[in-house]
């Protein structure tokens, strides 16, 4: 199985996702920094259209980047993430089974 995990490696959710991928045999992980190669737009409509979430859902609202956003439509909150990849709440993990929001990082399990 392949699993493709957005991951930061200074989050601490993110390294046990990572690590609960790493301990799981024959998956096949593919590492995406998402602050160094952020995820377009249309993926993370993809994403979290998969993961059954609203793209504010799958926002990060404690970074500052964020303040001033609350009343925001879907295309701002893009505009925003675009600007600013830090405001992707993480880690996100694909499998051929869904997506999933790794907080907490147990969850990547429902998709195994």
């Amino acid at each position: 199985m392949k699993a493709t995990i957005w991951h930061n490696p200074r989050c601490t959710k993110s390294r046990e996702a990572l690590a609960i991928l790493q301990a799981t045999p024959d998956v096949e992980i593919e590492i995406i920094e998402y602050l160094k190669a952020p995820p377009t737009r249309q993926t993370l409509k993809r994403l979290f259209a998969t993961a059954g979430i609203t793209i504010r859902q799958g926002m990060r609202w404690t970074e500052n980047a964020s303040k001033g956003l609350d009343a925001a439509g879907d295309e701002a909150l893009l505009n925003a993430i675009e600007r600013a990849p830090i405001l992707i709440e993480r880690p996100i993990v694909e499998t051929e089974k869904g997506v999933r929001i790794c907080r907490p990082a147990d969850r990547v399990r429902e998709i195994l």
